[in-house]
């Protein structure tokens, strides 16, 4: 059995720390290089494994090295592969970090055969076997097909559509709102969804469509949540050190998830991922969550009883 199956992009990330970003025909100096595997799919289903619990991740990679960086990385953090499937055509997604000496950000993303993940390559045993599914970042026809299979099983559906996605509006995206359980999403992803600038209103009218739960992440500024149960809208907790903030939604995402299925009620699950997410920012690399010791041990530091 598996706590949470993650399905939606395995990717390597390649990771540059440079002095400056360069201008037209200019170059910079890289400081510091490294690579590693990435994607939502992966960070999630890596930080639900750092976090005490069991996981397990569907998606596409290539035939190719960065495909076996992507595997063994996911292997050595103990994270199941059975839904792991091999493109004999397509080379392994990809992204190209680069952050300069002041903390800013330039990624470029390749999809690649992480893209190719089809209906049919959803396997239903898996998603029998786990107690939620976590959808993330991934093409419409498969996230609708999972989100189905997921419902019709009685699993605990949540789905993170990423900023793609999120472009494809609201009546696109209507079918897989209908389905899920629980949505992330930050505040421009929010809003595209569904075609309102105001997170708290678009945030509303996500909720109409029948999810128990809407998670706007708002990077240092906190934390949204819609609920059955009303509003909350908590500060972030306070990271150590800002070093990297990209994979601090899937961080929280992961969080999150951990905590709902420990039974914690909804406050405290926001403030335990709230507080993954803070200790992952502090490190370099998308999926750099702590454990789950560490977690309760910061957030005992504010006060915060997780």
């Amino acid at each position: 059995m598996y706590d949470v199956l993650t399905v939606g992009h395995v990717l390597v990330d390649l990771r540059f720390l440079v002095d400056r970003f360069p201008g037209p025909d200019e170059e910079a100096r890289i400081l510091d290089e490294r690579r590693g595997v990435g994607g939502s799919a992966a960070n999630v289903a890596i930080g639900v494994s750092r976090l005490g619990m069991r996981s397990c991740v569907i998606a596409k990679v290539g035939l190719d090295a960065f495909g076996r960086i992507a595997v063994d990385e996911l292997m050595r953090e103990r994270v199941d592969i059975a839904g792991i499937r091999v493109s004999p055509t397509s080379s392994t997604g990809f992204s190209v970090v680069v952050r300069d000496s002041s903390g800013r950000i330039i990624i470029y993303g390749y999809k690649g055969a992480s893209e190719e993940l089809e209906p049919r390559d959803i396997d239903r045993t898996l998603v029998e076997r786990s107690r939620a599914v976590h959808i993330s970042s991934l093409r419409l026809d498969t996230t609708i097909h999972v989100a189905q299979l997921a419902k019709e099983l009685g699993k605990l559906v949540t789905w993170d559509p990423g900023r793609v996605l999120s472009m494809m509006g609201f009546e696109r995206l209507r079918k897989v709102i209908e389905l899920v359980d629980i949505v992330f999403a930050n505040r421009r992803e929010i809003a595209n969804i569904a075609e309102v600038e105001d997170y708290r209103k678009a945030a509303e009218i996500v909720k109409e469509l029948g999810p128990r739960i809407v998670v706007v992440k708002r990077g240092a500024e906190g934390v949204y949540v819609l609920s059955d149960e009303g509003v909350l809208d908590l500060p972030a907790v306070p990271a150590p050190r800002v070093v990297d903030t990209t994979g601090a939604g899937d961080a929280f995402a992961a969080g999150f998830l951990v905590a709902m299925l420990r039974g914690y009620d909804l406050r405290r699950a926001v403030l335990y991922a709230s507080t993954v997410a803070a200790l992952k920012v502090s490190k370099l690399g998308s999926y750099e969550v702590p454990r789950h010791e560490e977690v309760v041990e910061y957030g005992r530091r504010f006060g915060l009883n997780i």
